[in-house]
């Protein structure tokens, strides 16, 4: 090989490089929900199938500059590192090329963060061989994406929401007479999405009140019709998920369609419609909740 062939090996091999920027995973207890109301539809979004042990989601660049996510099929490397990094830790994810299932194109989630020494983050080349690159979900207006994404916040910022919620109604261990999904919260459209630092506000509605809009109501009751039903049909995996929280109790995602559920299985839960934009909907412990949580926690998938 020619000095000037090895210049343009080393060079296509720069090129070819990614430059590892983050990791998620993409199983049916853990996925980024933002992509869909369960596993299955997450997967659609990047054109996988729904394989049953999950993946590892890998997001970088290459020499270029240009945006790849490599699936992965070892879960447990990728755990490993997203682990390692969430305590601080170095750790340099270097995939096995055996365990690549797919290089695609773009981001499928999006990142303020982009590669030292390389062009800025753009989409690779067009190429006949190359799928449409993969862009993330459209968050700039209340929608499905959106609502998932404001669950998911409280989940993470549970202690801020429930502290709001100072009335004997929603005192965790002393239930009412009844669920009651007539008391609702209003805060913005960006507090729903957990804007950082901010603690949202919340109005109230004390027990005989009923939203101004009935609707709002109606679609609360729908969500607790829908989730028992979840109990009598098994929902596509990932549609109910748990995870720790303190004290022995489990936290509680459900999604559906045009609304999702975020719930402590030893206190109350918060409901978020579609419907109602930028507003979460607090349903009070009852007499029927607490069963209700119980029963969902045992068939949502958990974590490995």
């Amino acid at each position: 090989m020619t000095g000037t062939d090895e210049a343009e090996a080393a060079a296509t091999a720069a090129d070819e490089a990614l430059y590892v920027l983050t990791a998620v995973l993409l199983t049916p207890a853990q996925f980024p929900s933002v992509l869909g109301d369960d596993y299955p539809e997450a997967c659609a979004a990047l054109g996988l199938g729904p394989y049953a042990q999950g993946y590892g989601l890998v997001l970088g660049q290459d020499g270029t500059g240009a945006r790849w996510t490599v699936v992965v099929d070892d879960v447990s490397l990728v755990a490993v590192a997203i682990a390692s990094w969430d305590c601080g830790m170095e750790y340099e994810l270097s995939p096995d090329e055996r365990t690549v299932v797919a290089a695609l194109p773009g981001w499928p989630l999006e990142l303020a963060i982009s590669a030292p020494d390389v062009p800025a983050p753009h989409d690779p080349e067009p190429a006949p061989d190359i799928p449409r690159p993969l862009t993330p979900p459209d968050t700039s207006e209340w929608g499905p994406a959106q609502r998932r994404l404001g669950a998911d916040e409280i989940a993470l910022q549970w202690a801020t929401w429930r502290e709001q919620l100072g009335s004997d109604a929603f005192a965790p261990g002393e239930p009412d007479d009844e669920a009651s999904p007539a008391e609702s919260s209003t805060p913005s459209q960006d507090e729903a999405v957990g804007a950082a630092g901010e603690t949202p506000e919340t109005t109230t509605l004390t027990d005989g009140e009923h939203p101004a809009d009935e609707g709002e109501l109606t679609g609360v009751r729908r969500v607790l019709a829908e989730l028992r039903g979840y109990l009598d049909t098994a929902p596509p995996i990932g549609r109910v998920r748990s995870a720790f929280a303190p004290g022995g109790a489990r936290t509680l995602r459900a999604d559906g369609p045009g609304w999702s559920l975020v719930a402590r299985t030893d206190d109350i839960a918060f409901v978020l419609l579609d419907a109602c934009p930028g507003e979460v909907h607090p349903i009070g412990r009852g007499t029927e909740l607490p069963a209700l949580l119980d029963a969902l926690d045992g068939i949502a998938v958990r974590p490995a």
